[in-house]
């Protein structure tokens, strides 16, 4: 029952500050840019809402820390290292919002100057949980270093920015991390800072859904999206289960591989596959409502999630 009380802790406090700093966002106006390339609607109706909501995520969770070290016997210094990445993924997320707010623009780091921001934080945590505990690819079946370490970097880096590019409907990226949270704590078998990672997490992106379903009041900002997937990725890898990343982030995975597609049709055969990418802006420009579209990608993600998570659990059982 201690996970209940964490989770309650957790969640009231992620709505009360989230609350707040609005209150704060709005009276500095602190708004990011719309991509001018983007949904064209987007410019009139999401312009002048708050992003770098993800921020108060950081300080809940440091709340979590104590709660969970005080509350549930789990050692401070091991949840310190569960959230360890995702709040320096959210430090690197922070670092291009507010290049984008101090240029009043849409572009914050040159993608090649960021990704070499994310390797550069990916590496050397990946290899620190390699050759402190080890990474296994599911629970019993441990990988060597020289094969985890860039394995689990390349998977970690590649959620970092499948979460980023999900983030642009309201309530899509948090709903989807809820539903994966939950995922992880029916499906994996979570102990310790892994649990309570999980735990929080699911709390973190309720209470932020409070403010940020449709109509938003609040964005995640790149700082959310960034914590969110390092969340993602601590859960599966502290969980003792890399492949997890998979099914844990099903709609991510889709969203970047659309993405992806689309530039090779038009770089490579000079042809679109999708109206616009990420494949939400596909559906946006075929008339959709925002609120069924988010509704559907749910849908999609709990059932993707659900339908490889047996497959995994099949396959690597026997």
């Amino acid at each position: 029952m201690k996970f209940i009380f964490i989770f309650s802790v957790v969640m009231i406090l992620e709505i009360f500050l989230q609350s707040r700093w609005i209150r704060i966002l709005n009276r500095r106006q602190v708004t990011l840019a719309q991509k001018a390339y983007g949904i064209q609607s987007h410019m009139e109706t999401k312009s002048a809402t708050p992003s770098m909501g993800g921020i108060v995520f950081i300080g809940a969770a440091l709340a979590s820390i104590p709660l969970a070290g005080g509350f549930a016997d789990t050692l401070p210094g091991e949840l310190a290292l569960f959230w360890f990445f995702p709040i320096l993924s959210a430090a690197v997320g922070f670092a291009d919002d507010w290049i984008k707010f101090s240029k009043k623009s849409s572009e914050g780091f040159p993608s090649p100057f960021k990704l070499a921001v994310q390797i550069l934080i990916v590496l050397p945590w990946v290899l620190w949980i390699a050759l402190s505990r080890g990474i296994n690819i599911w629970p019993g079946i441990s990988l060597s270093p020289w094969l985890a370490v860039p394995l689990a970097a390349f998977l970690a880096i590649g959620m970092l920015n499948a979460v980023n590019v999900t983030d642009g409907l309201d309530g899509l990226a948090a709903g989807a991390c809820v539903i994966s949270m939950a995922g992880a704590l029916l499906w994996l078998p979570l102990r310790g800072s892994a649990f309570y990672g999980a735990v929080t997490g699911l709390a973190l992106c309720a209470a932020f859904l409070w403010h940020n379903a449709y109509p938003a009041k609040v964005f995640m900002g790149d700082v959310g999206s960034h914590f969110i997937a390092g969340l993602i990725v601590s859960t599966a890898i502290h969980g003792d289960c890399l492949v997890a990343l998979i099914p844990l982030g099903f709609l991510y995975g889709l969203e970047i591989l659309s993405v992806c597609a689309q530039l090779t049709a038009i770089y490579g055969f000079k042809k679109k596959i999708f109206l616009m990418s990420p494949v939400h802006h596909h559906f946006e420009l075929l008339g959709w409502r925002e609120n069924h579209i988010v509704t559907r990608f749910w849908l999609v993600h709990g059932s993707g999630l659900a339908i490889t998570a047996v497959l995994f659990s099949s396959f690597f059982g026997n």
